[in-house]
């Protein structure tokens, strides 16, 4: 078939999560032997698109305001004119290249109108990657009202994204009952999980380790957002109390609303176990894993739904043990630890957390048991081909 991805950002300038996985998911569907084109927004272009091919992939970047910028009103304007900006940009790209799947993920909920757009101009079919469920988790925040005017808007394009999709797929099965009971669309939803290609690194260097000081130190490594959604001060108070653990070291790497708080904090309370660095490319960051022993990751106990985060991915890829904290009733406690790949808790059960960090700082055996768990339920629950299957057979 021909192809077309759609997401809000890609590589090789994103960090995020969703571009490398939109990627690996397109080189995925080439070796199945499928054409795919990339279609993303760019805010840092001057032309109204700009054409490369990476890795095999099409991929066409056109003009649009910054989707990621950090004012949440300038960022829900550019993201509100995703679909128009593409179609306004690539609409000769579109009419002369039809293609007969679109595969869309959101983040962002603005691909809707483009997608109802592409669908019957191509008599195409389309499959939504559905992870975060905006805008509920803001809700769940308290950030807007469920009554609000700002929600009602967003609501408005949340059900134009879902409707616009032939097939919906959610990122685990507590997340995928909770979207049936709140939006129904049973004959159109099934659990699509996370995916993931990479291999383990091999590093020998330490370059990090000797960089940072951190060669006789158990390292604990955060990377990713850092916003409401993730509570980064959830892992702030592990590390206080983990201050007279001299042989354990924090490492956050990674931007959001929230970086300046983590920073503030580690002043306000002269935090030397903690090091916090500025978002890395993609390249860099696996090198990062490859030298750490421990992957961090939290979520806010008020979320409603039921995240696995993308971040997991990388932990597994280099088979690390992995540390977490997240909203109770989140089914992602169940796969991590009857894969016996980790340790997982309820945020704000912070005394059971700080157990499951001690235990993992205490026992190196472990560690190294737990890490080879977390590579094999990679290879056995996440695997990119799995997605693929999925996605083209709707």
């Amino acid at each position: 078939m021909k192809i077309l991805l759609l997401v809000d950002d890609y590589l090789p300038q994103s960090t995020k999560i969703g571009a490398k996985m939109m990627h690996e998911l397109g080189v995925a569907l080439i070796h199945s032997g499928h054409s795919v084109s990339v279609v993303t927004p760019d805010h840092r272009i001057d032309k109204n698109y700009v054409h490369e091919v990476l890795d095999g992939v099409n991929v066409y970047r056109f003009k649009s305001g910054d989707v990621k910028a950090e004012s949440k009103i300038k960022r829900a304007i550019n993201e509100t004119l995703l679909s128009y900006n593409a179609w306004r940009h690539l609409k000769d790209i579109f009419i002369k290249n039809p293609c007969e799947l679109i595969v869309y993920y959101s983040p962002s909920i603005f691909f809707g109108s483009l997608v109802n757009k592409l669908k019957q101009k191509w008599s195409a079919r389309s499959y939504l990657i559905l992870r975060d469920i905006f805008p509920q988790w803001v809700i769940d925040h308290g950030m807007i009202k469920e009554k609000s005017i700002i929600a009602t808007y967003f609501r408005a394009f949340e059900r134009k994204n879902y409707k616009a999709a032939d097939s919906i797929g959610l990122q685990s099965p507590k997340n995928l009952e909770w979207f049936q009971n709140k939006f129904g669309l049973k004959n159109k939803t099934e659990v699509l999980y996370n995916w993931s290609s990479e291999k383990p690194v091999i590093n020998s260097n330490n370059s990090f380790r000797i960089k940072y000081h951190l060669t006789d130190k158990i390292v604990l490594f955060y990377g990713g957002n850092m916003g409401e959604a993730q509570d980064m001060m959830n892992l702030v108070r592990l590390a206080q109390k983990l201050s007279n653990y001299k042989n354990a070291h924090f490492v956050f790497a990674g931007s959001g609303n929230e970086f300046d708080l983590v920073k503030e904090s580690i002043e306000k309370f002269s935090l030397t176990n903690i090091l916090l660095l500025e978002p890395v490319n993609q390249k860099t960051y696996r090198m990062m894993l490859s030298e750490f022993d421990i992957g961090l990751f939290t979520l806010h106990k008020e979320h409603s739904t039921y995240n696995f985060p993308g971040k997991l991915l990388g932990y597994m890829s280099q088979g690390l043990p992995i540390l977490g904290s997240v909203n109770n009733g989140n089914d992602v406690v169940e796969t991590i630890e009857n894969a016996g790949a980790g340790f997982v808790t309820y945020n704000g059960n912070d005394n059971k957390f700080l157990e499951n960090t001690r235990y993992l700082l205490d026992n190196d055996q472990k560690r190294i048991e737990m890490g080879n768990n977390s590579l094999d339920l990679l290879k056995t629950k996440f695997s990119v081909e799995a997605a693929v299957d999925k996605v083209t057979q709707i």
